[in-house]
């Protein structure tokens, strides 16, 4: 007689059924309308990647500097393909990937940390069989339904590959520190590596892997040095060794291609130089600089935005509290989920000393910049929802009474996320606000460029505007920018493409493109240029289209 499959393995596949079907769903429908190339930095991502094959200097090296690479690497299967890498669904495969391994990731984790026992099987024969099992379906459930990362899972952000790395290293952690505790010290080490693996994929995603990392190897050195896991000290080691590789490869990359180990962090490129470049003189700081309260409370309220509209808001950080609460003194066993809040203290440091802007539409300055953080609160928030149910059950008297709480946990997420689509996922709406100038200058300056012969070469300084030439289809082998030199060569390259051309524009390119302010505005030889055409969009800065004028050209 063929055996059945267990209710545990039945219920692991279907999570990942109704994972990908809202996943595939989601990105037709968000591809249909064309938003999957909304956000500037998916379109720069999808370009990074782009440049390491389609390139007047192509190679490993046109990864740079500031992101971390492992979402650049993952993207580059996929847009080796014109229409792919045009349409940004060659940037999304790796997001819905990472969106459908979370969603499982969500499911195991706390599957295994709550207690599976007789006792706590009120409801049998139904598909909330047990107070555990319903936290495990309402946490998959209420992280895979969240508007904010239906969008985001359809884009080249990086929050859902990090997300996805991040829950795993969890997962793994917890089933190295239970297979201990089971007497199974060997299959622990095993889950230790598998977690070392997720924490060095979390590191060269996204620098918030660093503090997870970190976080990470301190706990193991408690438990397994100070603590009764002994046993786990062979596969913490390995862990320790994995989670130092990434930043240590990081920075010596950085040492070697740019003369300084941190140049991400205190480059030209870097959030700090960045914000120092576009401060205006008299105006206020942006808010929490220099004040880690003030940035606790504007990313905490990112992260709020990201689950809920306005008043909703109450019901998601009472239930946060309470489940951390339980957590925290009731049941310990819960106690690795506190893991999840690793987000906070990285974003407050990040955001109050590192350069790093947030602005959320119902503070000041009332608008919407990187309020997509928030989102890495989400398995916070699913999982800690989900323990606060569960302590209630474990109160109720009664069915009744299970039924009334698991009903009104089920209501208010359903609410919540109802209000959420009507008002608009928070992150969405960032990416709208934020990109329809940019948009619409680089449309029309692809039009332009639409209609000149297909093998013309082109100068332009590639940094905030490489999206015109994606839209209009022109490879980026035909670009000469500012990744076309040796960037070890400081503060000069005399020899590379970049600096001969901006000096010697006839020589290489047919046309230019310069906006205001950009290198190419302010260091090409315009003696070798004549203005054919100036764009101006509101908003944006100034473009200008030139002709680069050959020895044998009139002016």
């Amino acid at each position: 007689m063929k055996k059945r499959p267990s209710t545990s393995h039945s219920d692991l596949f279907l999570v990942a059924q109704l994972a990908a079907a809202v996943s595939i769903a989601s990105f037709f429908y968000y591809l249909r309308h064309g938003d999957l190339l909304l956000y500037g930095d998916a379109v720069a991502h999808i370009n990074i990647a782009r440049r390491v094959f389609d390139s007047q200097t192509p190679g490993p090296l046109q990864l740079g500097t500031v992101w971390l690479p492992l979402p650049h690497i993952l993207m580059l299967p996929f847009i080796v393909s014109r229409w792919m890498w045009q349409t940004g669904i060659g940037g999304a495969i790796p997001s819905l990937v990472a969106y459908l391994l979370s969603v499982i990731g969500i499911f195991l984790l706390v599957r295994d940390v709550f207690p599976r026992s007789p006792k706590n099987r009120e409801i049998s024969g139904t598909l909330l069989d047990g107070a555990e099992r319903f936290a495990a379906w309402f946490a998959a459930g209420t992280f895979a339904l969240n508007p904010n990362l239906i969008y985001l899972q359809t884009t080249a952000m990086t929050e859902p590959i990090y997300l996805a790395f991040f829950i795993w290293a969890v997962v793994f952690f917890v089933r190295a520190i239970r297979s201990c505790a089971n007497g199974d010290p060997k299959l622990g080490n095993s889950f230790l590596v598998r977690c070392g693996l997720c924490v060095l994929g979390a590191c060269m995603t996204r620098y918030d892997g660093w503090l997870l990392a970190a976080a990470i190897v301190a706990l193991l050195v408690s438990l397994a040095w100070i603590g009764n896991f002994a046993a786990l000290r062979p596969g913490a080691w390995k862990l320790a060794v994995l989670a130092a590789s990434a930043p240590l490869l990081w920075l010596g990359y950085n040492a070697a291609v740019y003369r300084n180990p941190l140049e991400f962090a205190n480059g030209p490129y870097s959030a700090k130089a960045i914000e120092q470049k576009t401060a205006v003189p008299g105006t206020p700081p942006r808010p929490g600089t220099n004040d880690l309260p003030v940035a606790f409370r504007y990313f905490f309220k990112s992260a709020e935005l990201n689950v809920a509209e306005g008043k909703w808001q109450i019901f998601w950080l009472g239930a946060l509290l309470l489940g951390t609460a339980t957590a925290l003194l009731f049941q310990r066993k819960f106690w690795p989920f506190l893991l999840l809040w690793m987000p906070v203290p990285f974003y407050m440091v990040s955001i109050a000393y590192s350069g790093v802007p947030l602005f959320v539409p119902v503070w000041w300055p009332f608008s919407r910049y990187n309020v997509r953080y928030g989102i890495e609160m989400l398995p916070a928030f699913a999982v800690f929802t989900a323990v606060a149910a569960y302590a209630l059950l474990r109160f109720a008297a009664s069915v009744r009474s299970k039924a009334i709480i698991i009903f009104v946990f089920f209501a208010f997420v359903a609410a919540t996320y109802v209000q959420v689509w009507r008002a608009g996922p928070v992150s969405y709406e960032e990416s709208v606000v934020n990109s329809s100038t940019r948009i619409a200058l680089e449309t029309r300056i692809a039009s332009e460029l639409e209609r000149l012969p297909s093998n013309t070469r082109y100068l332009m300084y590639l940094g905030d505007h490489v999206g015109l030439f994606q839209q209009a289809g022109i490879s980026l082998s035909q670009v000469i920018n500012e990744g076309n030199h040796r960037s070890w060569m400081i503060p000069y390259d005399t020899q590379g493409l970049w600096e001969r051309t901006l000096e010697h524009p006839a020589a290489y390119a047919d046309y230019a493109i310069a906006f205001d302010s950009d290198p190419v505005a302010s260091k090409a030889n315009k003696q070798e240029l004549m203005s054919l055409e100036i764009v101006r969009v509101s908003g944006q800065p100034q473009a200008t289209i030139y002709r680069v004028l050959k020895s044998n050209q009139p002016r």
